[in-house]
């Protein structure tokens, strides 16, 4: 029986190592495709802002534009009232989606790559011209050389739910955009700072027209101006797709861009609204990955 039972054991050893092999490849798979998290604990969040924050961000405007069009045109007058609110905790990754990750899933879908016919994009009668778009646009679905670091843009409401769709299959967790309250208390903590680093504007803490190169940057370029959780590009940079509705067919967007200056468009409480399927140079996103506590939020 013992040379019986040692047969047995000999013949099922391999197989026990094979499925132990597969399982941690699975399992270092998925570690290697999920971005890298920050917590964002159970707490108050001050969202939206007071009379004095947008007169404050006019008048950086102002400043740096020589006009005064954004106070005239009403940029930050629908902003949410400054209020507190509760949340629950929710992990949001640290770095915007970049290139190189957006490739990940793409090649693995045969998902539609970041682009855009010249028609298409005059008819979304924006003022950057076609040529300036051609920069930020893939020709296939390997990652831009040399921009794998960047913050993938070009990007659709629904590309973005497609990606966080197709990550959650590959992990086993669940991935999301964040909802504006989430993104309001990852990037301003609990003290309704004005930008992630405090309540004082300063053009060296991040990407945007003031000081920045007019482009991405890759992720993580100012380590320094991170948000009291450190999250990173919570200002300026790229704007980031949120779920939160911002009126038929059209959702919220934050943070700022790039292209901003000033930079009252890259305080925490600015928002604005784009249609769900646009596919624009400035704006990207990044994730939250649901936690057993937040399905609330």
């Amino acid at each position: 029986m013992r040379g019986k039972y040692k047969v047995q054991f000999l013949t099922a050893f391999p197989l026990l190592c094979l499925f132990i092999f597969c399982i941690n490849s699975q399992l270092s798979f998925a570690n290697t495709l999920s971005p890298e998290t920050v917590l964002i604990p159970t707490g108050k969040v001050i969202i939206g802002s007071d009379p004095k924050e947008r007169e404050y961000g006019y008048q950086l405007d102002e400043v740096a534009y020589g006009h005064s069009r954004t106070r005239q045109l009403g940029w930050y007058d629908g902003e949410l009232k400054r209020s507190t609110i509760l949340i629950n905790e929710f992990y949001i990754t640290k770095n915007l989606i970049t290139n190189a990750q957006y490739a990940q899933f793409l090649l693995k879908t045969k998902h539609r790559f970041p682009h855009v016919t010249k028609a298409t994009w005059e008819g979304y009668q924006l003022i950057h011209p076609y040529s300036r778009a051609k920069h930020h646009m893939w020709s296939s679905r390997i990652a831009p050389k040399e921009r794998e670091n960047h913050p993938v843009t070009m990007v659709s409401y629904q590309d973005a739910l497609a990606y966080a769709d197709w990550l959650s299959e590959e992990t086993g967790r669940q991935w999301q955009l964040p909802n504006e309250a989430q993104w309001t208390k990852a990037m301003r903590g609990a003290d309704g700072r004005y930008f992630p680093w405090g309540n004082t504007f300063d053009p060296h803490k991040l990407n945007s027209h003031d000081k920045g190169p007019f482009d991405t940057v890759p992720v993580a370029t100012y380590p320094k101006a991170s948000s009291p959780y450190g999250v990173l590009d919570g200002a300026g940079q790229v704007f980031e797709w949120t779920e939160t509705p911002g009126g038929a067919y059209r959702h919220i967007v934050k943070g700022g861009s790039w292209d901003d200056r000033g930079c009252g468009a890259c305080r925490i409480a600015a928002r604005h609204s784009r249609p769900d399927t646009i596919k624009h140079i400035l704006i990207g996103f990044r994730l939250v990955r649901i936690t057993k506590n937040n399905d609330d939020n």
